[in-house]
């Protein structure tokens, strides 16, 4: 497969890439009727729509906010804005994906919301592909985003342990501490590891708590863990990313790896290449990011995912191989609450302790970095030596609970920064605040058996 950060290459003259593309589209900007342009059908999951095609056929669809997509005969069916990157389209046993367009000169870039690059459409039995393009139909109404980037300096980064004692004196929720190994990494590095830089306030609301809802929450236990359910763990161990931003991968195999354990009662216990998401999956921009809906889920069910020992881990934008190794498939893939902006922290607990794991993204301050032990909450302040950009982090939740001296309801993540961070690998956060954003898009799968 050609990866999309080289097609965005190509055709925009861009010699950076990013955690996620530049383009910062709304539901405001999106929701509409569309023409989807389509190409020759009849191809397979090796399409290559980055090459010159040509449309053969059109196809109208009215996206309604906030999910509901009908198309120009009337037939009904769902859509979901993915981040601001992107939507995917679910209608009349076809899947449509694409990312929305953007163009740069110099380093301003306008998000163009009413067209989209080259995508992937498909019949729901992934026999039946296709190239397409999507064009608003309302374009004149559609605001155009300008924006200036701004690049990570490739400078060092700079231990501070004046700024460890500021949080730890700041607060008594949570301790910090320096970690040796941060000192190999450049400032660049240190934003990659944290997911990448975000491109804008693009975390949705968190959506509210029905009656219906909060009474099956309330019926939930006080505390929950698939580490330790019924004694047995569901969870698959801590790995490290290093200074490649593949959190979206660690986080979507870790959940993938769960629910496959959940599912077989753990009698398939499979670890699974986060290399091959990182050098061959077009859905992502390698080590500079991606989205656990487009690959715990849409990957997962378009190309499968191979074990790790069949292309190991090297924390670089390696080219992609050519394997025989079995695949391992997703039967479906949601975000929690049936779209983008439909999550909520009851609607979390529920589908955490019925169906596993969930694969959240939240929003990473400097403080977190030097995260040890307790449980976590954005102090606010600012490490003056480091010129830090808020990122957006890929993590798995594993578990809730309530901190027995303090009252404090929180989440326990699984993070993928070794098992020398946080509380052997994992840490806490605050839980039912939506603290820095974890409770605005979550994601679950359904792993294919």
């Amino acid at each position: 497969m050609v990866q999309l950060y080289v097609y965005l290459f190509l055709v925009c003259g861009v010699a950076t890439v990013w955690c996620d593309t530049p383009a910062n589209c709304t539901y405001e900007s999106i929701k509409g009727t569309w023409t989807f342009s389509i190409g020759q059908g009849g191809g397979d999951n090796t399409i290559n729509c980055s090459t010159e095609w040509k449309p053969v056929s059109e196809y109208t669809v009215t996206l309604y906010f906030p999910d509901l997509a009908v198309d120009e005969n009337g037939v009904q069916g769902r859509w979901t804005l993915i981040y601001n990157q992107g939507f995917e389209v679910r209608i009349n046993y076809m899947k449509f994906f694409a990312f929305s367009m953007f163009k740069q000169s110099g380093k301003t870039v306008t998000s163009m919301c009413s067209q989209t690059f080259p995508g992937w459409v498909h019949d729901d039995y992934e026999k039946n592909w296709a190239c397409y393009t999507g064009q608003k139909q309302d374009a004149d109404k559609t605001t155009l985003i300008s924006r200036r980037l701004r690049y990570s300096s490739l400078i060092k980064y700079t231990m501070n342990e004046d700024y460890i004692n500021k949080i730890n004196k700041h607060q008594s929720s949570w301790k910090a501490t320096l970690y040796k190994e941060y000192g190999q990494y450049t400032l660049k590095d240190m934003t990659r590891r944290a997911g990448g830089r975000k491109s804008a306030k693009a975390f949705p609301k968190v959506s509210p708590v029905t009656p219906e809802i909060q009474k099956v929450a309330e019926r939930l236990p006080e505390s929950f863990d698939w580490r330790n359910k019924d004694g047995i763990n569901f969870v698959s161990p801590v790995r490290n990313q290093e200074a490649c931003g593949s959190c979206y991968a660690f986080g979507s195999m870790a959940l993938h790896e769960a629910r496959l354990r959940i599912a077989t009662n753990n009698t398939v216990q499979k670890v699974f290449s986060t290399q091959d998401i990182v050098s061959c999956s077009e859905y992502s921009q390698g080590c500079d990011g991606g989205f656990p809906y487009l690959i715990a889920g849409k990957y997962a069910q378009d190309f499968g995912l191979i074990e790790d020992s069949c292309f190991p881990y090297t924390a670089k934008d390696d080219k992609c191989i050519s394997t025989s190794c079995e695949r391992y498939y997703a039967r479906d893939y949601y975000y929690i609450g049936g779209y983008y902006g439909a999550c909520n922290e009851a609607l979390m607990r529920i589908e955490l302790v019925k169906n596993g794991p969930i694969a959240i993204s939240f929003q990473v301050y400097s403080d977190f970095e030097h995260y040890k032990s307790g449980v976590y909450h954005h102090t606010g302040l600012v490490d003056s030596f480091n010129p830090w950009e808020i990122t957006n982090h890929v993590v798995l939740i594993v578990g809730y609970g309530v901190e027995p001296s303090t009252k404090e309801n929180y989440w326990i993540v699984k993070n993928s920064w070794g098992t020398e961070w946080g509380e052997n690998g994992f840490f806490r956060i605050r839980r039912g605040v939506d603290e820095c954003s974890i409770e605005s898009m979550a994601v679950g799968t359904f792993p294919e058996l």
